[in-house]
């Protein structure tokens, strides 16, 4: 993140990068979340600006292209029986996601997707104005409707609900088109020490990490608008 312009005086406008992946609960919980704080903030102060972009991120990009049995991977990765550890996280997530109107379906996931293809669909969408509804979707796809978002085919249509041109991203798609720059970008935010997400960035120059309350964002964004916006 580059250094700060002392010279800057405090705006109502606010960046905000979400690094995230797809198939991390936490992440649409986190952002629910912040879309609350979001919709708070703008009925207090109307003239608050925030906007939002969408970094990738990989949990675990050696998922092999055709993606994973999810039940045996999610037993390799967090145990089971007594040493689930998964278990206690899942229980958490599913009590506090009907309050913001998510549906998990953990125990009738089939596949643990490689997320490279969603990630390259989150890029043009954001190209189009679409980075919110894309990854609206494609948590929705995953967690509640059992969409494999790995698949080539689920991603050209889900494209497609969003009110993209099917066949250029699928022609995007047969060319990998853009996968190296989301590796680098990922690669980037390593670099940066980001190690978990959800991540979100405030204005470039702090970090609210995990899926934290709407009122943590809501102070975050308060402190954003006395923060410079690191270019």
């Amino acid at each position: 993140m580059a250094k700060s312009n002392p010279s800057h005086t405090p705006s109502d406008k606010i960046h905000i990068d979400i690094v995230s992946d797809i198939v991390c609960p936490w992440c649409w919980l986190g952002t629910r979340y912040l879309q609350q704080a979001v919709v708070d903030t703008r009925q207090h102060k109307p003239e608050t600006d925030v906007h939002l972009t969408w970094r990738p991120y990989m949990l675990d990009p050696n998922i092999p292209a055709k993606g994973v049995v999810y039940r045996d991977y999610m037993k390799s990765k967090f145990g089971t029986g007594p040493n689930d550890r998964f278990k206690a996280m899942r229980e958490h997530l599913e009590a506090a996601a009907p309050e913001v109107g998510i549906d998990f379906r953990f125990s009738d996931i089939p596949m643990r997707p490689n997320t490279l293809k969603a990630h390259m669909l989150m890029k043009w969408a954001q190209g189009q104005n679409k980075g919110d509804q894309a990854a609206e979707a494609l948590f929705k796809a995953f967690f509640a409707d059992l969409r494999d978002v790995g698949n080539t085919d689920v991603i050209i249509d889900i494209a497609e609900e969003i009110g993209l041109d099917p066949v250029i991203v699928s022609d995007l798609l047969a060319q990998n088109k853009d996968s190296d720059k989301i590796m680098a970008e990922i690669a980037y935010f390593r670099g940066l020490g980001v190690s978990g997400v959800p991540s979100f960035i405030y204005n470039g120059s702090f970090l609210i990490q995990g899926a934290q309350p709407a009122e943590t964002h809501i102070k975050a964004i308060e402190k954003a608008t006395q923060s410079p916006v690191e270019l």
